[in-house]
């Protein structure tokens, strides 16, 4: 896991904006995710990739848990998950927490560069 603010985000062309980040020349896949107060992403099981993931804390606050290991968020955090680490967010007890994800590729999402032939 690496850790950074949303201030750290950008690009100086037409990538995507944690291209300076993460690999990958497109955002692929993404959301804005909505959790109650004591919430939990990915509740079920456990959860991790083989690509890496962006999560940027838009609003609340509360812990991310990496590997077994958890870390105080805040709004306008933004935590790099690399490939292979479990990983989940929790919300705070006392107020929600907003966080927009995403993950890129080469390719990008095909709604926007669809495949050729």
């Amino acid at each position: 896991m690496r850790r950074y603010r949303i201030s750290d985000l950008g690009s100086d062309g037409p990538e995507h904006v944690a291209s300076k980040l993460i690999p990958g020349k497109r955002i692929a896949a993404g959301g804005l995710s909505f959790h109650a107060p004591g919430g939990r992403t990915h509740a079920e099981g456990e959860h991790r990739h083989d690509h890496h993931e962006v999560f940027c804390i838009v609003q609340g606050q509360g812990r991310v848990w990496i590997d077994g290991r958890e870390e105080p968020l805040h709004a306008g955090d933004v935590i790099v998950v690399e490939p292979g680490e479990e990983h989940y967010i929790y919300a705070d007890s006392e107020q929600p927490t907003i966080n927009c994800w995403f993950r890129a590729d080469d390719a990008g999402n095909p709604k926007q560069y669809p495949p050729a032939g």
